[in-house]
């Protein structure tokens, strides 16, 4: 038991290391942790079951900020619980340029930062990602190996986007009991009130959705504990309503939206410090506030240790499987695996769209791998992305292996990105690549993370027909192709989808994304190559060592590609074809590879569904561009096709009028 004391100086440890370190850096948002810092220190004292020590322990409960501008809350808590990697000169260099301590936690820099945040509402929804998994991998492996609680910060700002609606909702109805959101009730933002803006009952909201809910005085550290205490017993997900002071203890900015995202000041520093009693020097922990914290971080060692038991007696099998998957590694017969399948491939050269090539490819897929956990936005039917291994997972069976998201690409892809983060499944999920826009603030997230997260997308151009201009995906790979560290494939057979899938498993630090057709598409690799060619990016598929035309295309365009060759050797014009299933693994080769596949040929043409916009990296600013530059249509594919113009005939002509 912490004495009333006890409690008070360590939760104002975490108040004032907030605000001298916004103060240094002179930027910053003090007012959340200031405000929090009671809710936290019985959270991390009393509750989270966390070792410093082995900051990765697979069955640690998962404390995520969502209201990430407060970061130094999460910072001051590292280092008080005794993070090695964080300690107190890395306070001190708060926001500044290569600081594990950013402007918002970021995932990776630091131990014990379980995600990154900071676009309001991505935390939350990560989290209900969490604790899917959790429910999954404790329904899989038992109780004995996974039994643990994931615990939020919420602020107003995450539960007034959009995005949080679809997490909660899909929380509430897959009853994920054991997540635990604590809202930081301040009334509070930028612009000042919350009544500005916001007149929502949150308790009634989140009710609505298959919440439980409860309200506490945030300041009051029995209140909080007896809270914790009740939700932790909830068959349904917990949101406590916890009513804070934003900049709690500042005698004249507490409880406004001054304290929100700026530094109090010397003079209110000092008066907080006076307000109380405070006597410490900026960035100076007392030693017996520090030891309380310490041993606050001691608290899990032995559940680690008698977790580390219980891993250690387990079946063999059961345990080599469990500490496989929580390395990322995929299993040893992986790659013969594929590679046995595109053997079948080159002998029956399907002729089939890649969305039903993909549904093949997964067939393989989730036969070998376990840990895949598939899903999809409400498009089933059309994404193919549930296999015979995928039976659905409901609120009261979790041994299934895919996922009805709903209509909720956004909630869908952050909470992909919380199962990622979470360790020991692999997510996948579809939706129409047009969609890719609501999920793409996560989609963004997973790239800078560095996670592998794995977007089935399908319906991928204007061939996807009638359904008209608004379905119609016209920008989309290039804005996508834009993101840093995201591997967009558009394979263009059922070879290169099973390559592309294998390259996106492969993965352990980066999403992918495959934009698959809705129409048939004949076979473009025909032979057997036991190499993975897609993942050069590029590669020749047909060619001519005196070649006057190249011509370039991804996926459903590959088959135009190779007709217009077809043509212009019939007219004694030699043409080779280069497949581009992946941009970014293309810039990723050496010089000379890129040279040689680019080629000299004094005519290049790229031909692709789709807007030019990065097409010129490969076919230079002069090159010839067979594509889109408008919105698509309504229509038969076939129609919309020669309507746009992106024929073999047109791909013949162009040549020909560049030749001369």
């Amino acid at each position: 038991m912490i004495s009333p004391e006890k409690h008070n100086r360590m939760a104002n440890a975490i108040r004032f290391l907030a605000m001298d370190a916004v103060e240094k850096a002179n930027s910053g948002h003090p007012g959340m942790p200031m405000g929090t810092a009671d809710v936290a220190t019985v959270l991390f004292s009393r509750f989270l079951k966390f070792d410093p020590k082995n900051p990765l322990w697979p069955d640690r409960d998962r404390f995520v900020l969502s209201a990430g501008h407060g970061s130094m809350l999460l910072y001051s808590l590292l280092y008080l619980t005794g993070y090695e990697d964080m300690t107190i000169e890395d306070i001190k260099q708060f926001r500044q340029l290569g600081a594990k301590t950013a402007g918002h936690p970021e995932y990776g820099h630091a131990s014990g930062i379980e995600t990154t945040t900071g676009p309001l509402g991505q935390g939350i929804a990560n989290a209900v990602g969490m604790a899917i998994a959790e429910k999954k991998l404790t329904n899989e492996f038992g109780a004995e190996l996974m039994d643990h609680y994931t615990y939020v910060i919420a602020g107003d700002g995450c539960l007034m986007e959009g995005i949080s609606q679809e997490a909660i909702s899909l929380a509430g109805h897959l009853k994920l009991n054991k997540l635990i959101v604590l809202w930081d009730d301040n009334g509070i933002s930028i612009d000042g009130a919350i009544s500005l803006s916001d007149s929502t009952d949150q308790h009634a909201r989140f009710r609505a959705s298959g919440w439980n809910t409860l309200s506490v005085d945030g300041h009051d550290p029995e209140a909080i504990a007896a809270a914790i205490e009740e939700a932790r017993k909830s068959d349904k997900p917990t949101m406590i309503a916890c009513k804070t002071v934003i900049g709690f203890g500042a005698p004249t900015k507490a409880g406004t939206h001054k304290v929100h995202g700026s530094p109090l000041g010397a003079d209110e520093i000092a008066a907080t410090r006076k307000a109380l009693g405070w006597g410490e020097d900026a960035f100076t922990v007392p030693a017996d506030v520090l030891d309380a914290w310490r041993l606050a971080g001691l608290r899990s060692t032995k559940a680690r240790k008698d977790w580390e038991g219980r891993l250690a007696a387990a079946d063999a099998d059961k345990r080599a499987e469990f500490t496989r998957r929580f390395a990322g590694d995929l299993p040893g017969n992986f790659d013969a695996t594929i590679d046995a399948y595109k053997k079948k491939l080159a002998e029956t050269k399907p002729t089939v769209a890649t969305r039903k090539a993909s549904e093949d490819a997964l067939e393989v897929i989730n036969g070998v791998l376990s840990e895949t956990l598939g899903g999809s936005a409400d498009l089933t039917g059309s994404n193919n992305t549930k296999t015979s291994q995928t039976k659905s997972i409901t609120p009261t069976d979790f041994s299934g292996r895919y996922i009805h998201y709903g209509i909720r690409e956004h909630g869908m892809a952050a909470a992909m990105n919380g199962i990622a983060l979470h360790g020991g499944l692999i997510p996948y999920s579809g939706g129409f690549l047009i969609f890719s826009d609501y999920c793409r603030p996560s989609i963004r997230l997973a790239a800078l993370m560095g996670i592998r997260v794995i977007h089935v997308l399908t319906h991928d151009s204007i061939g996807l027909g009638e359904d008209g201009p608004t379905h119609q995906p016209v920008e989309h790979m290039a804005a996508l192709r834009a993101i840093p560290n995201l591997l967009m494939f558009r394979p263009a057979d059922a070879t290169e989808t099973a390559e592309c899938w294998q390259i996106a498993l492969e993965q352990k630090h980066r999403p992918s994304g495959l934009a698959l057709t809705r129409q048939n598409l004949v076979a473009a690799r025909t032979e057997y190559e036991e190499k993975n060619l897609c993942a050069s990016g590029a590669y020749e598929l047909v060619s001519a060592s005196d070649a006057k035309v190249s011509i370039f295309a991804s996926g459903s365009e590959v088959e135009i590609a190779l007709k217009a060759q077809a043509e212009l050797t019939g007219k004694g014009i030699p043409a080779r074809v280069v497949s581009v299933p992946c941009f970014e693994l293309f810039a990723e080769q050496p010089e000379d590879y890129r040279q040689a596949i680019i080629g000299s040929a004094p005519v290049k043409i790229g031909v692709e569904a789709g807007i030019r916009q990065g097409w010129d990296s490969i076919i230079g600013s002069d090159g010839i561009f067979i594509g889109m530059s408008s919105f698509g249509a309504s229509g038969p594919y076939k129609e919309l096709y020669k309507h746009f113009g992106i024929t073999a005939e047109a791909v013949v002509a162009a040549a020909e009028a560049k030749l001369g």
